[in-house]
């Protein structure tokens, strides 16, 4: 026998012959076989770190003298309980997989431990050999026993806050702590979990897993409290973990006792208004400030959004509000700057440092609150639909109160599509969801964007989704080109099948061609549904190339696009076709319009059994005026009138509650209640207002000839000519309706013709008949076009309420007309309610002068006559004008009588002005800035540059400036001679602009000249520019946001001197770098001396810049300095960019479409001009969304809108962010939204937010895997499916370990669409959307191959045999929560028994004999109806009635006899014994040997001493002694050894 491992051999330990030797020998014999037969772990070989306590942590185990730790796969109650016993810390209180004390460092040493909870030490557990794993320490396992800490803390607690009374919401059941899911939560949940936890009242409830994503199982969801609970487990809920969430779901809560409470009642103290100033929060009584550290712009612009201050200005490194009276917070704020409070922000302490004065934050709010972002959904239109707006990161919709054309037109405008021809309420394009932002709106008209409007507060009114707002624009009448045709056919909805590839029209291959993808052309088509027709339908093959091979479509699809196909030959040469219902629309039941104009307006008739009726109005709305209006053949809907608009109808009401989905061919295709039966009368007729005949050109309208835009005979533009409207029957009724149209307010008048003259004297509207109570002269009743029935021959005309009267002395009764601008063109004049022209007889400089002062358009630079602007139109008011150029006004002037000449329109007089832009000098300029878009302000006039003055100098005023320069948006509008003190004429002085002028110099402002001012005063402008990051960059450091600083400038690089440098120059540096806060402005080139130019000296900034080059400095290239002085940075983060800077819009998730980036504050699109994978590889990265597979070019994710403000892209690949590529400047470019660029990246990150499902299966850890896009379900293909992606489906499930990855639609074939292929996971993802894998709805698989999975299980079920013959033979039973239960015998049988044989190791299943009944011990069982097809891997992959305890209704339990393994003994106890009597044997001769050798050396011992007694003492030692001293041992040892021999020689 081996001597164990424990023991070595040792002069002072050996083996002692003799009596005591003997009892010596037998004890060490038990003790070497008692360390074989144990596994008792050593003491001190067992730890738990990381956690508060001894008692709870981290579980790390000693091997090899190394401390690792333990994989969480298949981590337990048991494994649990065996640690907190092997410990000695009580009972186990909870487990946590997912590293929930900290990722460990060292080895993983074990992985897959399966203790059964009995075990004294966890070395007994079964596992996988010694560091054998799958895993990394995002697994490592944990345990919570009850001697911890953390037993306190009852069953709730927040974690990953600020405090105990913030964070993420957990629950402890059944031993582990789990989430929960944010379906529902809200305020009354949170106010539970604060009381619970004695922590005051909630002031939020987070979503999103604001707070980090747990790792462990999701408990509860669909939580809802009243508020009164006394814990949460109170109140209402789904069963413990039933839900269908994810982790990035996970409920937060936020307690008015957590610290973090004084981040959600912030204030700006000691600034000029309360959108700016100092950062304070409440905190112990008194206000604190926050200091500058971490402080920057992102912080700010979620301060301003809660104060609802607008959008951040600068937010200043250093304060310049004076020094706080108050303590400094002791914590620090870190947000992404899309929060919507600063306690959603991540808040953690500052440390221990402290926060001197001078170091607070400070904020500048550009005070408002408006947003910019609007859509139009829900018709198929960008331009038309129910009106949704974007505020504080979420979409709502728009409430119709108050609603009319004038918000519309605003709507149209911003969205770039043209001008407003309705604007329905009451829902009339679908109920939208969520929040309703915006109610009572009431737009002037002028606004640039929708937010602008007044309203009431953001998300306060008092409607419901039924009164959604919404838009029809002009431009949705213009069709869209479609990506599908058919041809070969006399009929737009039949024919072969043609589908637009690129810029080239393709064939579809019939091959595989059925009635789904026949329903989805027609349905993309509008031409209803496919007709059985199809199958057999053969309209040739045509000339083009086949584009698509193998469709397959569902059926459901919106488009053919979203249909999986291939492309190909086709070679056996049949082309696809296709009938649709539209192709025999005669057949359906005709409908009409009746008394409308014309016969695309009207009530709605149906003919139905012989008969003419109605259709009721109840749901009535533009999807179905859409269908009707098809049907007619009379295009678009523009509006859809309830309350029999056109009058009630007689006869039958054969339609109610109308339903169509706006891709029908007729009417009668919609669903509906059925012929006849309806609860309505003729009092709820519905009608339609078709955009054919031209009803819709009713839209354009224009009042001409009065005093301004309200006021002037009514003319509309149609056949591209503006005509008039017959005066007769007009009354202030349709004047109304015309005024309200035109943003106009309410009518004063509807006077008759000749005051506003008779034009042309054209009509195209015959009549007019109003109510008054419309919204746009198209809902009136009309007579159209040119019939000439109009006797009188007069016009039509309106005086609104928004007129003014004009006093022909004011500026308001002069005009210039017909130029490039409002200071140059024809000169016309205002007289008696008329404009007309001023004739050029006499007319000079002088004369011109007079103009140009009474317009305010500066000086006069010429006065051309012979109608150089065109002829005009109306009346020759003035003729020999004689000016001295002194007058006030032309009236003054001496002429000839009003309205007497001898000339014509080829003689009108014009002027140019100085304000017009046309003179060949610059008017404006930026000087003493670092570049062409910042500096000192100063204008041109009378020949002469001059400087303006600051007082009242703002943004407003600055962000005109930018925009006439082309600057981009105003950055900051400093005054006090910035950049420098100017020289010349102080030319302007309280210059007040609203920010909406086009030009500078239609701002108000003192008089030319007139000021009282000095140039100390003089006001600068910073714009946001064409400039980015990719201008500046930090040299030879160690990392990015560290080294030499060097500005590009004229196409070369260059340092930068550091004559005045300082931590708030190199502040501005890191924050254009997004390199977060400045550590460092080292001087004297400390990151080695530059080459080339040194562009910068005496660089000074105020820290509140958003680039280098928008800070003071010497010109470019004037410096006093060599290379020994270049400036440096050091940057506190890293130098990875903002992914917030860029997007991909329109395409299937957010890892593809159409590259959008964000510069001054606007969206825009970037050109494909040299477009390729370079330039998408370093957007893919930016996202985090792994590396481009393709970049289209050609708008492939459509077009985009706004501006285009990257052209001629040019990266390595290796850039960080795009901007950092080269490029054109900013907004140059030679392309179109025609052009825009995309990117399809690899990493389909979507799934990471998708819902998870197991379908199917026998509980929700084993089924089909399912996934959510496009809000559908659909399953993932088995093609390279493997238990690596199945770990991490069960991970994200909170189901345990992956027990198996079956494919072949081992639990049935999903009927929905197949989504992903070919996933490939590596087993570490938290979530199955970091796998890679393919683009959305791209496979070449079939349901047959959909992938499954079985999970353990939170509690995995093991297995033994109990009351048998041996390991493989008797009882079945089952592990559950700690309890073993057999298993219900109904159904059981061989196929059953074999699965349950090879789960537990055993050979092949010989018997599945039935049991015996259950007794009383054993009355609940489990997996009831178990239903196993004989190849599983384990029980729990099988079908079953019922899984949990409960009785067996058949009666009898389940037992198996199975083969025992190969080579396996019969039985354990038989190998027990064996080794027992082995062990006997082997001591009785090992005693025998002993004692033989023992008497033979004591013998020979003593003759020896004998003879030697008389010589020297020397050294021997005996051949096969087991232990005889080789050195002279004591005396003590001597005798104790002579005595042994004597008593053995005796014997």
């Amino acid at each position: 026998m081996a001597t164990p491992a424990g023991i070595h051999p040792s002069s002072r330990s050996g083996i002692r012959c003799g009596r005591g030797g003997a009892k010596s020998v037998g004890t060490l014999l038990l003790t070497a076989w008692l360390w074989g037969a144990s596994n008792e772990s050593p003491a001190g070989s067992l730890r738990l770190e990381g956690g508060p306590s001894r008692c709870a942590g981290r579980v790390e185990v000693l091997h090899n003298g190394t401390w690792g730790t333990v994989c969480d796969d298949g981590w337990g109650f048991g494994e649990g309980q065996v640690v907190c016993r092997e410990l000695g810390c009580g009972m186990v209180l909870s487990v946590a997989p997912g590293s929930r004390y900290g990722e460990g460092k060292g080895p993983i040493w074990l992985d897959e431990v399966n203790c059964t909870g009995e075990e004294k030490a966890l070395r007994e557990c079964r596992a996988k050999p010694w560091g054998e794993h799958n895993c990394n320490h995002i697994e490592d396992a944990s345990v919570e026993c009850s001697d911890s800490i953390v037993a306190t803390l009852g069953t709730l607690q927040l974690v990953n806050g600020l405090d105990r009374c913030a964070g993420r919401v957990e629950v402890l059941h059944e031993h582990m702590w789990g989430t929960v899911c944010d379906d529902g939560w809200d305020l009354l949940d949170a106010a539970v979990v604060c009381r619970q936890l004695g922590c005051g009242t909630a002031l939020a409830a987070t979503h999103g897993a604001h707070f980090g994503r747990g790792h462990d199982p999701i408990w509860l969801d669909e939580v809802n409290c009243t508020g009164t609970e006394a814990a949460l487990v109170d109140c209402q809920a789904s069963m413990w973990g039933n839900n269908n969430c994810f982790h990035g779901e996970d409920a937060g809560v936020v307690c008015s006792d957590s610290a973090l409470s004084a981040a959600t009642a912030p204030r700006l103290a000691d600034g000029l208004t309360r959108c700016d100033g100092r950062v304070e929060v409440p905190h112990l009584g008194s206000w604190a400030s926050l200091c500058d550290q971490d402080w920057g712009l992102a912080e700010a612009r979620v301060l301003c959004r809660q104060l609802g201050c607008g959008t951040a200005l600068v937010a200043p490194a250093r304060s310049r509000s004076g020094h706080g009276a108050g303590p400094t917070w002791p914590n620090r704020v870190s947000c992404v700057g899309t929060e919507s409070t600063l306690s959603m922000c991540k808040v953690q302490a500052r440390g221990n440092g402290s926060c001197p004065h001078g170091h607070e934050a400070v904020v500048t709010c550009s005070g408002n609150s408006e947003g910019d972002q609007v859509r139009l959904v829900n018709y198929g239109s960008r331009c038309a639909g129910r009106v949704e707006i974007y505020h504080n990161q979420q979409w709502g919709t728009v409430c119709d109160d108050n609603w009319d054309l004038v918000d519309a037109d605003v709507v149209c405008r911003q969205l770039d599509c043209g001008r407003a021809l309705s604007a329905p309420g009451r829902g009339q394009f679908g109920r939208g969801d969520g929040i309703i932002w915006m109610d009572e709106t009431n737009c002037t008209g002028t606004e640039s964007a929708l937010s602008s409007c007044p309203a009431r507060p953001w998300g306060t009114g008092n409607c419901y989704h039924g009164e959604d707002a919404g838009v029809v624009c002009s431009d949705s009448l213009i069709p869209e080109p479609a990506p599908i045709r058919l041809a070969n056919a006399s009929h737009p909805c039949a024919g072969r099948v043609e589908v637009l590839h690129g810029e080239h029209w393709g064939a579809v291959c019939k091959q595989g061609w059925d009635q789904r993808d026949a329903e989805v052309a027609c349905r993309e088509l509008g031409c209803g549904t496919a007709l059985p027709a199809s199958e057999g339908a053969d309209f040739g093959t045509g000339a083009l190339p086949v584009s698509l091979e193998n469709v397959r479509c569902q059926g459901t699809e919106q488009s053919l696009r979203e249909c999986p196909a291939g492309r190909g030959s086709c070679e056996h040469g049949q082309r696809a076709g296709v009938v649709c219902s539209g192709s025999i629309v005669s057949s359906f039941a005709p409908v009409r319009l009746v008394n409308g104009s014309g016969h695309c307006s009207g009530r709605v008739e149906v003919f139905h059994a012989g008969q003419w009726g109605t259709v009721c109005d109840d749901g009535w709305d533009l999807l179905d005026a859409k269908v009707l209006c098809r049907q007619l053949g009379c295009g678009t809907a523009v509006l859809a009138p309830h309350r029999a608009h056109y009058g009630q109808g007689q006869g039958p009401i054969w339609l109610d509650a109308v339903r169509c989905a706006g891709t029908e061919a007729a009417l009668a295709e919609c669903r509906s209640k059925g012929w006849g039966t309806h609860g309505c009368e003729h009092g709820e007729d519905a009608g339609v207002i078709c955009s054919g005949s031209g009803i819709s050109d009713l839209g354009s309208l224009r009042l001409v000839n009065g005093s301004d835009a309200c006021s002037g005979r009514v003319e509309v533009f149609h056949e591209q000519r503006w005509g008039g409207i017959c005066s007769e029957g007009w009354d202030l009724a349709e004047a109304h309706v015309v005024c309200g149209q035109l943003g106009c307010g309410t009518a004063r008048a509807a006077p008759a013709a000749p005051r506003f003259g008779m034009g042309d004297g054209f009509l195209w509207v015959d009549a007019a008949e109003c109510a008054g109570t419309e919204g746009s002269l198209l809902e009136c009743r009309l007579k159209l076009w040119g019939e000439e029935s109009c006797r009188s021959k007069a016009h039509a005309a309106v005086v609104c309420s928004a007129a003014v009267d004009i006093d022909p002395r004011s500026s308001e009764a002069l005009r210039l007309v017909n130029g490039p601008h409002r200071c140059a063109g024809r000169v016309e004049v205002f007289h008696s309610h008329q404009w007309g022209t001023v004739c050029d007889d006499g007319w000079d400089l002088l004369d011109a002068a007079v103009v140009c002062r009474q317009l305010g358009c500066g000086a006069a630079l010429s006065a051309p006559g012979l109608s150089g602007f065109g002829q005009g139109s109306g009346p020759i008011w003035l003729d020999g004008v004689s000016c001295l150029g002194t007058e006030g006004t032309i009236a003054e002037c001496p002429g000839k009588p009003w309205g007497q000449h001898a000339c014509n329109h080829v003689e009108d007089a014009s002027v140019v002005c100085a304000g017009s832009g046309i003179a060949s000098s610059p008017r404006l300029r930026l000087v003493g800035g670092l570049s062409e878009c910042s500096g000192r302000v100063e204008v041109f006039y009378a020949n002469k540059w001059g400087t303006i003055c600051d007082d009242n100098w703002d943004l407003q005023d600055a962000a005109v400036v930018c925009r006439a320069l082309g600057c981009g948006a105003a950055a900051l509008a400093p005054g006090s001679a910035r950049f420098g003190w100017g020289t010349g004429p102080i030319w302007l002085d309280n210059v007040n602009c609203t920010g909406q002028e086009i030009d500078f110099f239609q701002c108000p402002a003192k008089m030319w000249g007139i000021h009282n001012c000095h140039h100390g005063e003089d006001a600068g402008v910073v714009c946001a520019g064409n400039s980015s990051s990719a201008a500046l960059r930090l040299m030879d450091g160690p990392h990015g946001c560290a080294g030499r600083v060097e500005v590009l400038h004229e196409g070369q690089w260059g340092t930068v001197c550091d004559d005045g440098w300082d931590l708030t120059d190199a502040a501005v540096v890191c924050h254009q770098l997004g390199c977060g806060g400045v550590e460092a402005a080292p001087l004297q080139a400390r990151f080695k001396q530059g080459t080339g130019p040194i562009w910068l000296d005496d660089v000074a900034c105020t820290g509140s810049e958003e680039e280098l080059a928008q800070c003071h400095a010497r010109p470019w290239g004037q410096n006093n300095c060599h290379h020994g002085e270049d400036a440096g940075v050091v940057c506190s983060g890293s130098s990875s960019p903002n992914a917030s800077s860029v997007r991909l819009t329109d395409g299937p998730h957010r890892c593809a479409g159409r590259v959008e980036v964000l510069h001054a504050d606007q969206w825009g699109t970037v050109c494909d001009d040299a477009w390729d994978l370079s330039d998408a590889d370093v957007v893919c990265r930016q996202l985090g969304c792994g590396r481009a597979r393709e970049a289209p070019g050609r708008a492939r994710f459509g077009q985009g809108t706004g501006r285009i403000w990257l052209d001629d892209v040019g990266c390595t690949g290796d850039e960080d962010a795009l901007a950092q590529c080269q490029s054109h400047p900013w907004g140059r470019s030679n392309c179109h939204h025609g052009e825009d660029a995309g990117v399809v990246c690899s990493d389909a990150n979507l799934t990471a937010m998708a819902r998870i499902r197991l379908a199917d299966g026998p509980n929700r850890c084993a089924g089909r895997v399912e996934v959510e896009h496009e809000h559908q379900w659909g399953t993932i293909c088995d093609d390279g499916w493997d238990l690596n992606d199945a770990k991490v489906i069960c991970r994200q499930l909170g189901c345990g370990a992956a027990v198996a990855a079956p494919g072949h639609a081992r639990f049935g074939a999903g009927g929905d669409p197949i989504w992903l292929d070919n996933a490939e996971c590596a087993g570490t993802e938290s979530a199955f959307g970091q796998c890679d894998h393919g683009i959305w709805g791209l496979h070449n698989c079939n349901h047959n191959e959909d992938a499954g999975v079985v999970c353990s299980g939170p509690n995995p079920l093991q297995l033994r045999v109990q009351d048998g013959a041996g390991p493989c033979a008797g009882r079945l039973e089952v592990l559950y929560n700690g309890s073993w239960l057999g298993v219900c015998g109904t159904g059981w049988s061989l196929l059953e028994a074999a699965v349950a044989c090879r789960q537990l190791g055993c050979g092949a299943a010989q018997a599945a004999p039935m049991g015996a009944p259950l007794d009383r011990e054993h009355h609940r069982v489990l997996l009831e109806g178990l239903s196993c097809h004989g190849t599983e891997s384990l029980l729990l992959e099988c079908q079953q009635s019922h899984t949990g305890p409960g009785p067996c209704p058949m009666g009898p339990v389940a037992t198996v006899v199975c083969a025992e393994p190969k080579g396996a003994p019969s039985s354990c106890s038989a190998l027990i014994a064996l080794l027992v009597l082995v062990m006997l044997l082997s001591g009785i001769l090992l005693w025998l040997f002993l004692k033989r050798r023992c008497i033979a050396a004591a013998q020979a011992g003593a003759h020896q001493r004998l003879r030697d007694q008389d010589a020297p003492s020397t050294s021997f030692q005996a051949m096969g002694a087991i232990y005889l001293p080789s050195t002279a041992e004591g005396p003590e040892e001597d005798t104790e050894m002579m005595q042994l021999m004597e008593e053995d020689a005796a014997q």
